[in-house]
């Protein structure tokens, strides 16, 4: 027997949003069994942000501020927030990062490498599987965001390619 109404999931949905954000967490999972046939799993996650400065860090909510305090901090080419880079590629799973097919191995890229879409970039591991993470567009490599062996989330940015 189906569920008639699901605004009561939308709203229970949005209220995990809130729980997620209010607490500064970085993942929260519910499964819910209203019947034999009817059940909801709800997963909601973020990506944690990665901030890579060496001066007093400023809330995100205000990037103004870490711009007026640190005005030579940054090259002019980076952003305050990787994932808002137009360049950034984000993370399609949570899982393990591996630059290269082997530990000996060369990295797939490296920064100032030139990549045509579809290259392999990394590797993530999930689950016991490889999984190749492949350009999405054409150009240069200009930051890693990620080291190897580096846990990471859904929607994290791993690279920027310009």
């Amino acid at each position: 027997m189906a569920k008639q109404n699901n605004s009561q999931d939308v709203e229970f949905i949005k209220a995990l949003a809130t729980l997620l954000n209010e607490n500064d967490l970085t993942e929260l999972e519910v499964k819910r069994e209203y019947g034999d046939s009817d059940r909801l799993n709800v997963r909601v996650s973020r990506a944690k942000q990665v901030v890579q400065t060496a001066a007093v860090q400023a809330p995100i909510a205000a990037p103004a501020a870490a711009a007026v305090a640190a005005p030579a901090a940054a090259p002019a080419d980076d952003v305050a927030d990787p994932a808002a880079h137009p360049g950034a590629v984000p993370s399609p799973m949570v899982g393990t990062v591996y630059l290269a097919p082997e530990p000996e191995a060369a990295a797939f890229a490296k920064v100032g490498d030139s990549v045509t879409e579809g290259d392999t970039l990394l590797i993530i591991e999930a689950m016991k599987t490889m999984n190749q993470i492949p350009a999405p567009c054409s150009g240069t490599v200009k930051r890693i965001l990620v080291a190897d062996g580096d846990p990471v989330e859904f929607g994290a940015p791993l690279m920027i390619i310009e």
